[in-house]
């Protein structure tokens, strides 16, 4: 199967160069892949994606030799791993807050003896066809990572035991929906600390972490704190910014 470089790039230690995509747009997965990202944060949890879309977006993908961490809609067991097996080199889910729900969802997607997900070997992870199950399941486990998203004040206080979760590969923090729960927080809990209590638990137990990075500067910041899943570029920003310099041309 193909291997992944989010999964490369965290076991040498170093920083996966990450961008968001939230419309259906092939020729985007091309020049992500062309001018050097590592993965494509792909959000169907804010945006509706048609299925035949969603595999062609993964098919392009493998094509053009890109990670897509999908970020899924769904928490139904077969729902998250037919992505896998439609080709997502991961998924990260939204809202997890416990260890009990990162362990369910460890379940979900990892073939035993880490998880319970349930194998076909027909799907384009597989190359539509597996000669061989043990060669497979061998590489899957490998090659697949599930992130969990830090987006509550429950979450941050469980940073430490859902970083514990073995098949947890990743911890990253959603500031909006951080921020906005923080706000109705009685503490002193503030989004920075949060984000230094994931920092430590992850380093602790070994797992990566990140979160979205509005500048450059942000980028380099959170490098220097120790985050590997860091996103920086998106479809969004991109159309924005162009059409915000496009009409200066008009005078």
């Amino acid at each position: 199967m193909r291997t992944s470089k989010t999964l490369a790039r965290l076991r040498d230690n170093d920083v996966v160069r990450m961008c968001c995509l939230g419309h259906f747009i092939p020729g985007y997965v091309k020049h992500a892949a062309h001018f050097g990202y590592d993965c494509i944060w792909l959000d169907l949890e804010h945006r509706h994606w048609n299925p035949r879309d969603v595999q062609a977006i993964l098919a392009f993908s493998h094509l053009f030799d890109i990670d897509i961490m999908l970020r899924a809609p769904t928490l139904e067991k077969t729902g998250l791993y037919r992505y896998l097996e439609d080709g997502a080199a991961g998924l990260m889910i939204p809202h997890v807050s416990t260890p009990e729900k990162a362990k369910m969802l460890v379940d979900a997607v990892k073939f035993p003896p880490i998880g319970d997900r349930g194998l076909d070997g027909a799907g384009l992870d597989a190359d539509f066809y597996v000669n061989g199950a043990e060669d497979y399941l061998a590489e899957v486990n490998q090659q697949t990572f599930l992130v969990v998203q830090i987006e509550t004040p429950e979450a941050v206080a469980n940073a430490d035991a859902i970083a514990a979760v073995e098949g947890v590969d990743g911890l990253f923090v959603g500031p909006g929906d951080l921020g906005l729960r923080l706000k109705h927080h009685v503490g002193d809990l503030t989004l920075e600390s949060a984000i230094e209590q994931v920092a430590a638990a992850c380093k602790k137990h070994g797992k990566a972490w990140g979160l979205p990075c509005a500048t450059p500067e942000d980028v380099k910041r959170r490098r220097e704190q120790g985050g590997q899943l860091l996103n920086h570029g998106g479809d969004f920003g991109a159309f924005m910014s162009m059409l915000k310099t496009g009409i200066t041309a008009f005078g």
